[in-house]
């Protein structure tokens, strides 16, 4: 009989002082950087459905944080709390009730099109998600519409804890590693990308490890 496929790993449990050191010998700056940043402390946020997730990822495109909360709880409202904030359920509200919630036309079509992507199977379960593997999923969810890869590649990380996702576009990673290797302007996602290649299988660990120097005071030495 063959084998079952191992699991995949799943951060932060997974991200033990082996793999740790493992990274650092791969990456000395990295290694650095991790050791001034500390101990790696990604917080999970919990997913109920992917399509709630993706739901609320339409919401707070190109808003602040406040604004797009009362604009995703008005929603929940007029759709439904906790479970029964479904793709059938948002069907049966009118335009108009959402659009009163605060939903531009543009997010309400988006609203709509992951609602009938999610019934149609194009978004799949959790069960199914938990199950697929990264480039799989951004296949996936990529085709509803206002949903691109950086917000795919934020639910891979910071909800199911995949632990070899590296967003290139993301402003704060590219800034990091600049600020980490000494350059004078951010790498292009190509470069990185490429760069990126020695962090495998943990290319998470180092996002989060950029997204932390953006944060850190200036090093001695530093101008």
């Amino acid at each position: 009989m063959p084998r079952p496929a191992p699991a995949v790993p799943r951060l932060p449990d997974d991200f033990t002082p082996a793999a740790r050191r493992a990274l650092a010998k791969t990456d000395p700056v990295l290694g650095a950087l991790m050791k001034r940043v500390g101990p790696f402390r990604l917080e999970l946020r919990p997913l109920h459905s992917p399509f709630e997730s993706l739901a609320r990822s339409i919401v707070y495109q190109q808003l602040h944080g406040r604004a797009a909360a009362t604009i995703f709880a008005r929603v929940c409202e007029r759709v439904g709390q906790g479970r029964g904030f479904t793709p059938q359920a948002l069907m049966a509200v009118p335009d108009a009730a959402l659009r009163e919630a605060g939903l531009s036309a543009n997010k309400l079509a988006a609203m709509r099109d992951l609602a009938a992507k999610s019934l149609d199977g194009t978004v799949p379960p959790l069960a199914r998600v938990r199950r697929m593997d990264d480039a799989t999923l951004i296949d996936h969810f990529t085709q509803v519409r206002g949903i691109g890869q950086w917000t795919v590649e934020m639910l891979l990380i910071f909800s199911l804890g995949r632990p070899d996702v590296l967003p290139v576009d993301d402003f704060g990673v590219r800034k990091g590693f600049m600020l980490t290797y000494g350059l004078k302007e951010m790498p292009r996602p190509k470069e990185l990308l490429a760069y990126g290649e020695r962090w495998r299988p943990w290319r998470s660990v180092a996002s989060w490890y950029f997204w932390r120097a953006t944060e850190l005071p200036p090093a001695d030495g530093d101008t």
